[in-house]
């Protein structure tokens, strides 16, 4: 018998077609390697995927992906969690990620690292060949957004961010009338006060066995640990604190703020500038554990930031939807919120959408979006420049608040034009041996 995966596309059509013809029934599993390139799934392969960082979020996302995916492996610095979920998978455990993405059966990776984590993580994916779906917020710093996309599509990788709400029917919807004009010409955009992050200078402890710390921390300067800063929401858990996340206004506000994006059609762009009230935000450092809902009071109608978009859209961060925002336009308003939307008048969430009108991208399910444009080549309705995109609004923010005056931003470039004590932000330190990698 021929062997198939010798032979060309072309061969195998005609091949396959000569035997249909002749009434001989053909098996209908057709080998990547006929379908495209060899690295590409096809159509009918059951995609391999990785897992690295698999914890609290990452658990969840990666058992969506096993519904067509198979776990070969995971990859976690914590070894006893890493061998934990590889076995409920019959998969292999490792604690270097870079040796998983050396497999030759992994096609894809789900990752959802710390956000320190994550750009290093992403970018090696994309070098060794791998899809990836990576948890929001997207990187820690803008440049390493962009670091990420140019890596994806320098390599041509499918690539979806973990903004979920992008494949919820009636987050889509309010966003397409709120894109026709159905409110009128949008003037006002309320976002919630997302709390930017601190700092925690937390007393040493003994590390839980086979977790290296060192590792965890990574590129950020190495501290001693602690269980408050190593559980991702605790008192206040690494999700709230500087140098390893953007705090809440990069967690919340990377659902938020990507709402306000989608519905604004600034998927490519951004603001153009960016203030602060209240003058400069002073980072605080925590010696002792502390609850988030406190720290988050310091934020409590202070700290609001303002954004300008093109066409005079102002976006004010104070008491919206912390996962949308409230539209204002000159004929009525929409408040998105999670999974579904108010408008007022309140018959404007019936109107049917003109044939003429500008429809959205539709997913009914973003882990299925993601499964099925590995195999089409198609982006995800969550594509990397998205996610970049989105996540630069967040930061943003942040350093509104720790500049404390109104900045200019250049959404092309992605700098601060003649601004150079703002530019400082765009990036962090790494420790040696972390670094990005360059080029990507």
């Amino acid at each position: 018998m021929t062997d198939v995966k010798k032979l060309s596309r072309r061969r195998f059509l005609r091949q396959s077609g000569a035997l249909a013809a002749a009434g001989v029934a053909t098996p209908c599993l057709i080998p990547r390697e006929v379908l495209g390139l060899a690295d590409t799934p096809g159509a009918n392969d059951r995609i391999g995927i990785g897992g690295i960082g698999i914890g609290r979020q990452g658990s969840g996302v990666l058992g969506g992906s096993s519904r067509e995916g198979r776990v070969v492996a995971i990859a976690d610095i914590n070894e006893p969690r890493a061998k934990q979920t590889a076995a409920k998978y019959k998969a292999e455990a490792y604690t270097d990620y870079r040796k998983l993405l050396e497999r030759k059966d992994i096609d894809a990776i789900v990752t959802a690292t710390p956000d320190h984590w994550r750009a290093r993580v992403c970018i090696h994916a994309a070098q060794a060949g791998k899809d990836i779906y990576a948890e929001k917020p997207l990187c820690l710093t803008i440049k390493e957004g962009r670091a990420i996309a140019n890596a994806v599509r320098k390599h041509k990788r499918v690539f979806q961010t973990g903004s979920q709400q992008r494949s919820l029917s009636a987050n889509r919807r309010a966003c397409e009338l709120i894109r026709n004009g159905y409110i009128g010409k949008v003037h006002t955009v309320i976002g919630s006060n997302y709390p930017s992050p601190w700092r925690m200078d937390l007393p040493g402890q003994d590390a839980p066995a086979g977790l290296d710390w060192n590792e965890w921390c990574g590129p950020a300067p190495l501290v001693p640990y602690n269980i408050d800063l190593y559980t991702p929401r605790r008192k206040p858990g690494w999700i709230s604190v500087w140098p390893y996340s953007g705090g809440e206004m990069t967690g919340w506000g990377a659902h938020g703020l990507d709402q306000i994006q989608w519905a604004l059609g600034a998927d490519e762009g951004g603001p153009l500038e960016v203030w602060c009230e209240d003058g400069k935000y002073e980072m605080p450092t925590f010696k002792e554990p502390v609850g988030s809902g406190q720290l988050n009071g310091l934020f409590g109608g202070k700290h609001k930031v303002h954004y300008r978009y093109p066409n005079d859209v102002e976006v004010t961060l104070d008491n919206g939807s912390g996962a949308g925002g409230i539209f204002i336009g000159d004929k009525g308003k929409i408040e998105i919120h999670r999974g579904n939307f108010k408008s007022n008048p309140a018959e404007l969430a019936k109107v049917e959408l003109k044939s003429t009108d500008e429809r959205l991208y539709e997913s009914n399910n973003h882990m299925q979006n993601w499964l099925d444009c590995m195999r089409t080549r198609k982006r995800c309705i969550a594509d990397v420049e998205i996610g970049h995109r989105s996540c630069t609004v967040c930061h943003l923010g942040n350093i509104a608040r720790l500049a404390g005056r109104k900045l200019k931003w250049d959404p092309i470039k992605e700098i601060f034009p003649d601004d150079d004590e703002a530019n400082k932000y765009l990036d962090v330190a790494r420790r040696k041996g972390y670094e990005l990698p360059e080029p990507v």
